[in-house]
């Protein structure tokens, strides 16, 4: 299975949840696979289809994909699907996240709700496709907290767990975390499909 990803620790995550397949999951990188992706989906099932067939196109595999974001409803549901380009793709997130931080000051706790979402993809060999989706539930904090997570994670406090999703440790989160939660979905979707041994 190819995960459509550069990313190292999206990557850590996806193997931890998707060990009792008994599939190997590869990165692109690992994969050796450089497709030109323009992400210009209007959602994140749109952008996880556009990733996963582009990388199934250069290969004859399972392809999975995911497209994830960060939803602050005093701000309009920002950055949303242009979570990882907010402010630039080459801007650190220490900068984004004191940059929603500062957009939200004075804004009161009650009103400081957000969600972290998550759409895959997954592209099967004979073109078969299917998305599903997953979120969390959380509110945007006063300051970064946490070093275990990465992106907007030091921001993304969970009130029933008193900790932001990087003060989690990594089973923590990924049994509550959107990415986990969409992984486990996809799992069960694919235990429905010949060929694929999911615990």
């Amino acid at each position: 299975m190819i995960f459509a990803t550069g990313n190292a620790g999206k990557m850590k995550e996806i193997r931890r949840i998707m060990a009792d397949t008994g599939m190997e999951i590869l990165s692109m990188k690992e994969a050796g696979i450089w497709p030109d992706i323009q992400e210009d989906g209007g959602t994140y099932e749109e952008n996880a289809l556009i990733k996963a067939r582009a990388v199934a196109a250069l290969t004859n595999t399972l392809v999975l994909a995911d497209d994830s974001g960060l939803e602050v409803d005093w701000l309009d549901r920002e950055p949303g699907i242009h979570s990882a380009r907010y402010m630039g793709e080459d801007t650190p997130y220490s900068v984004k996240n004191a940059d929603i931080i500062a957009r939200l000051e004075g804004v009161p706790e009650e009103k400081r709700t957000a969600r972290f979402v998550c759409a895959i993809a997954a592209v099967f060999p004979d073109g078969r496709e299917l998305t599903v989706r997953a979120a969390i539930e959380g509110r945007i904090g006063y300051e970064e907290r946490g070093g275990n997570g990465f992106g907007y994670d030091p921001i993304f406090y969970v009130p029933e767990l008193h900790k932001t999703t990087a003060e989690l440790t990594e089973d923590e989160k990924n049994q509550v975390s959107h990415r986990g939660r969409a992984l486990r979905l996809m799992k069960e979707e694919l235990k429905k499909y010949e060929g694929i041994n999911c615990q």
